[in-house]
């Protein structure tokens, strides 16, 4: 939003530097940048003053004249008709950069030679400056004007240009900041309220107003004034229009203009003549219903969309643009003014649908006071009957079916103190109040004196300002007292109290300390779509029905259903992938699944599912790279739920779509929590995978019920260690974790580890031989090689009584 400085001074006069005021409000929350209006304009343009005027000796429509522009005196060749000597003027010297007069394009002024007489410069008018489309005359400036002075500084205007947060619609026109600023340099602004002297006939004679849907226009006023002459405004309009951003267009389409940038009520008028009825309809749009807008465009309307219309035809599409059946034209001579409150949501959603956001939509958007429409139509009114004649009907049109009171605000002033982290002497709220212009009471509940309520001292009801529509609460309003008063004034305090300990919820930290594992170990994460097809789900349950819950309205065929498996998104992101990635994988993912249950209620467990192929190293010249194998995923898991204090055990499993004899269930005690194992050639072949895939899957939501992330630290044992070989043969039956568990059960056994695993022609068809490395340790003394000897013919006689094995010989 740009405001002039000098039409800002008018309602707020202050001697304050721009640069000092943009810096109170930057700090009070709304963001200011000074500008200077045309400061990289007109490069070699310079006031000028016109020392004499000759006749042309070969031209009677070109004179010679001679401009004085501080640094010297040059002559050029024009033909305006209104140059006189004394005349102070916008000098232009060859090189500037100005706009042609015929086509309307940049050009860099040239030296020219007219009718034999050379022209070293130009003598501009306002068209050729960019400032209208006048060009029947040069520009002629005040006397007062400095001779020499760059145009741009001279033209140029002081401009504040506000970065608005959205709750603030209040400051998208001049008045609104000038109460801001007066606020925040407890100075209240001289806003005086409009009003214009009526001459003609009672305006209920004239026209009548029907308001339909009193939800989306809860107030609709409207003047009338005949006898206008329309023409072009005078150039101070047109000056603060420019200004703003606004181009100028006629003097009544410029007076609403310049009213909605003063009070930041929207207006529009009408072409009254063109109002046959007489009878204006406010109401929603039906189905199919068309209006050719101002901007020549047919628009589609829809029934959210409200609308101005006569009881046989549409006028204008409700605070966002015109018709052009009703547009003010040079021939229009009698305009009806419409000020209306109408619902900031459907604007929104009118303006946003037809593509038409505009200056006017922009402030309805933000919501506008029901008080401000009379307000602001009684200015355009007045200003319309300065600046285009003709005389206005006696009284106004406002139509108001359901009465609304101000919004009030009860405030406690202790509240204010403990919000803002106050002690001792508080801010005067009610001083702050006033500076702001909003209004107060004492606010006094009979009967709650014994509660703390009621008391007078410290409860007050604040009346804010009409133009403020977003203090709807006291925290609002103790907002308000902290920015007029000054982020900077309130002290800073330490803290009492230590700042208390984040506690994070279980499922939350332990899925944030997978990330950080599974990263380390340099997994990828991918974070995929809750929906799924179930042809995807098929693919991985080796072509069986799943069974999960459908979305009612699904945004395609890929999305039908919720899923039942992160697997089908890795499984497709791995084929994906592969074609640009010749090493090794390693993908997970972290997510809900949706698995149906009885009386249509659902388990929405969290899922731990990772995948790795490929190679397990990066290729080197020197070395062959080893690919993935079912170990190294297992090898994953046991590192993984190891890290969250537990242990995990493993089962033969028959899970659909992993290969036979080369999957496990995964058991923490005797909970199954997982499965993991190498993808089935028959899913994988579905998906386009050509290699060997090992993946595994964790339902967090089980494990977290046994896992502990506190780590446990012992002290370093100073005693040496012993180790030693063990190698038995046994039932092909007996797994690995039979052994190591009766093993680990000795208090001097610190580790055991399998290092080879042998069946072949060396033992029995029905055994086979595993070999252990142990690693004897005391907690209290040095062990002796009596004390090693001992514990290793128990761990035999153990092992020979519980499942067989015999030393190998």
């Amino acid at each position: 939003m740009k405001i002039p400085l000098k039409w800002l001074k008018e309602y707020l006069p202050t001697d304050m530097p721009p640069a000092e005021l943009a810096e109170r409000m930057t700090m009070a929350g709304t963001e200011v940048t000074v500008l200077n209006s045309h400061k990289d304009k007109w490069p070699n343009v310079y006031v000028g003053q016109i020392i004499e005027v000759n006749r042309h000796p070969n031209a009677d429509r070109l004179v010679l004249v001679k401009v004085d522009w501080g640094q010297g005196q040059e002559t050029v060749v024009t033909g305006a008709p209104n140059c006189k000597a004394g005349d102070k003027v916008v000098f232009a010297r060859t090189g500037a950069v100005l706009i042609d007069g015929h086509n309307g394009k940049e050009m860099v002024l040239k030296p020219a030679v007219l009718r034999g007489v050379e022209s070293c410069g130009m003598v501009c008018s306002e068209r050729e400056l960019g400032l209208s489309d006048e060009h029947e005359g040069i520009l002629i400036l005040p006397a007062d004007a400095p001779v020499g002075m760059l145009a741009s500084e001279y033209l140029g205007e002081i401009i504040l240009d506000l970065e608005l947060t959205p709750n603030r619609g209040d400051l998208m026109c001049v008045t609104g900041v000038a109460r801001e600023l007066g606020a925040l340099i407890d100075r209240l602004p001289s806003i005086s309220t409009p009003d214009f002297k009526a001459t003609g006939k009672d305006i209920k004679d004239k026209i009548n107003i029907e308001i339909k849907n009193t939800k989306l226009c809860t107030r609709y006023t409207a003047s009338l004034i005949e006898g206008i002459k329309i023409g072009e405004s005078p150039d101070w309009l047109k000056e603060r229009l420019i200004a703003c951003g606004m181009r100028p267009i006629n003097n009544v389409v410029d007076a609403t203009n310049y009213v909605m940038l003063e009070f930041g009520q929207p207006l529009h008028s009408f072409d009254y003549d063109q109002i046959k009825s007489k009878h204006i309809i406010v109401r929603p749009a039906a189905e199919g219903e068309v209006l050719t807008t101002l901007d020549g465009v047919e628009r589609k309307l829809s029934p959210d969309m409200l609308l101005i219309t006569e009881p046989d035809k549409i006028i204008a599409l409700a605070g966002v643009m015109g018709g052009e059946n009703t547009e003010v034209t040079e021939k229009t001579t009698s305009v009806l003014l419409e000020s209306a409150t109408f619902d900031k949501h459907s604007i929104r959603r009118t303006a946003k649908a037809l593509k038409l956001q505009s200056e006017a939509s922009a402030r309805f958007e933000k919501g506008l006071s029901f008080e401000l429409a009379p307000i602001a139509l009684k200015r355009a009114t007045q200003l319309i009957l300065e600046i285009a004649g003709g005389q206005a009907a006696s009284g106004l049109m406002d139509v108001m079916p359901v009465k609304k009171d101000r919004n009030s605000v009860v405030l406690s002033l202790s509240k204010v103190n403990r919000v803002l982290g106050l002690e001792g002497e508080k801010f005067d709220s009610c001083k702050i109040a006033k500076r702001l212009g909003f209004a107060w009471m004492p606010e006094y509940v009979p009967g709650m004196e014994e509660f703390g309520y009621g008391s007078v001292d410290d409860k007050m009801r604040f009346f804010p300002g009409y133009w403020r529509m977003d203090i709807e609460s006291d925290i609002d309003m103790i907002e308000e007292v902290a920015r007029i008063a000054g982020y900077d004034t309130i002290p800073c305090l330490p803290l009492d109290k230590a700042i208390p300990k984040i506690e994070t919820p279980p499922l939350p930290g332990m899925k944030r300390f997978l990330r950080q594992i599974l990263s380390g170990y340099g997994f990828q994460e991918l974070i995929s779509y809750s929906f799924t097809s179930r042809e995807m789900l098929s693919r991985v349950f080796s072509g069986a029905e799943p069974e999960c819950l459908a979305i009612s309205n699904p945004m395609s065929s890929e999305q039908e259903v919720m899923r039942t498996s992160l697997r089908p998104a890795l499984y497709a992101s791995l084929a994906a992938n592969r074609r640009f990635e010749k090493n090794g994988l390693r993908l997970y993912e972290l997510g809900r699944i949706y698995l149906p249950k009885e009386n249509n209620k659902q388990d929405e467990p969290e899922m731990l599912c990772a995948l790795i192929a490929g190679s397990a190293s990066e290729a080197w010249w020197q070395r062959n790279t080893a690919g993935f194998d079912f170990f190294d995923a297992k090898g994953i898991v046991e590192s993984l739920v190891s890290r969250l204090g537990i242990a995990a055990d493993f089962a033969v499993s028959d899970e659909p779509g992993l290969t036979p004899g080369y999957q496990a269930s995964i058991l923490v005690g005797d909970m199954p929590v997982g499965v993991l194992g190498q993808l089935s050639p028959q899913t994988a072949d579905k998906f386009g995978i050509t290699e060997p895939v090992y993946m595994f899957e964790i339902n967090l939501s089980k494990l977290i019920t046994r896992a502990t992330v506190r780590r446990k630290f012992t002290q370093i044992n100073r005693f040496p260690s012993v180790e030693r070989d063990l190698a038995l043969v046994l039932d092909r039956s007996i797994t690995n974790r039979q052994v190591t568990d009766i093993i680990s059960e000795f208090d001097l056994v610190k580790n055991v580890e399998l290092f080879d695993m042998y069946q072949g022609k060396q033992v029995a068809g029905d055994k086979k031989s595993l070999a252990y490395h142990l690693l004897f340790q005391s907690d209290t003394h040095t062990l002796k090689d009596a004390d090693v000897d001992s514990v290793m013919n128990q761990i035999l006689k153990r092992l020979n009584t519980e499942t067989g094995a015999v030393l190998r010989s």
